[in-house]
């Protein structure tokens, strides 16, 4: 049974911001789904998702945050193995390994396996601080992000796996490093990302980058989704043109418009104003983190915080900056 102590230092603010952000998303999916007689019923999907969500909060929420430092081992062990997993037995969608098949929903293990990470890294950083002035320290705290983010890779999903570099290395920034020791990082990174650029990545990869910076160069082609992406944007105006009533999502124009471009979606519809509302909530959001970060009464719940903070705001900028 869930304890009323535990939510006596319950962030309320935190939680409303998220709250209203949610209620946004599902009226979005709702909006954007009209278009589609196969899509119509997204939005009722993406409730019981918040259900689930919300019960999983406060249940967790109820917890004694030390209980992840206590089981973070088993927690990032029980990721990797369902990243193994999922390439063995995942479906497969348009190319890539990536879910479970559970019935009523897919499920991703590498949006688990970012929360693992952080709980380990967490757990870690806290631990091994007086020894992180040696490189190889480092360099370990380097193989746990590597080694789910391999594996991710092999879906493949680079994307998923970056975002657990990012991780990594926004904690690592908080962690007593020396200077040098990042410098050397940079350095380490220029070089595998040239490698990886001419031997490792796919055609396909090195074309969303091309388009990321010029995606004029093939409207018809691998430019069209980011310039009807722009589109969308632009003819919402100030206030937008309604509930239902974009013209790039409703004649499906935009691709995507319930996933990866949600927000041109929101833009197109709820104008500047709305957009404005949903990136001020993000801001909050990410204030709060910092907060709690502040707040911590121990290095492993301000690592603990960080990590989350971290996670969230390199997928807000990537998602919002494909978008724009």
């Amino acid at each position: 049974m869930i304890s009323v102590k535990a939510f006596r230092r319950f962030d309320w603010l935190f939680f409303s911001g998220v709250m209203v952000l949610v209620s946004i998303g599902v009226m979005m999916i709702y909006s954007t789904g009209l278009a589609s007689s196969g899509d119509r019923t997204l939005w009722l999907k993406q409730l019981l998702a918040v259900g689930l969500g919300l019960a999983g909060l406060f249940f967790f929420s109820s917890l004694d945050y030390r209980f992840f430092r206590k089981n973070s081992s088993v927690i990032y062990l029980l990721a990797v193995i369902m990243l193994v997993a999922v390439l063995l037995f995942g479906v497969q969608i348009r190319g890539s390994t990536r879910w479970f098949d559970l019935g009523f929903f897919n499920f991703q293990p590498a949006e688990l396996s970012k929360l693992a990470l952080i709980v380990l890294l967490a757990k870690y950083f806290q631990v091994q601080r007086p020894f992180l002035k040696k490189f190889r320290f480092v360099i370990l705290s380097f193989a746990y992000a590597a080694l789910p983010a391999i594996l991710i890779m092999r879906q493949p999903d680079l994307g998923s796996a970056l975002v657990l570099f990012a991780i990594w290395g926004g904690m690592l920034l908080f962690s007593p490093v020396p200077k040098r020791y990042l410098l050397y990082l940079l350095i380490i990174f220029l070089i595998v990302s040239a490698v990886s650029w001419n031997f490792v990545l796919h055609d396909y990869q090195k074309d969303r980058v091309h388009t990321f910076l010029e995606p004029t160069l093939d409207p018809q082609g691998r430019g069209y989704n980011v310039i009807q992406s722009m589109v969308a944007i632009g003819s919402g105006g100030l206030g937008g043109r309604g509930l239902a009533r974009g013209l790039q999502s409703q004649l499906r124009f935009l691709p995507e418009r319930q996933t990866d471009f949600i927000f041109a979606s929101t833009a197109e519809e709820l104008g500047l104003i709305g957009s404005t509302v949903i990136l001020s909530l993000f801001v909050l959001i990410l204030v709060r983190f910092v907060k709690t970060a502040k707040r911590a009464r121990d290095n492993f719940g301000m690592y603990l915080s960080l990590g989350v903070f971290f996670m969230m705001i390199i997928q807000v900028v990537v998602n919002i900056g494909m978008n724009i």
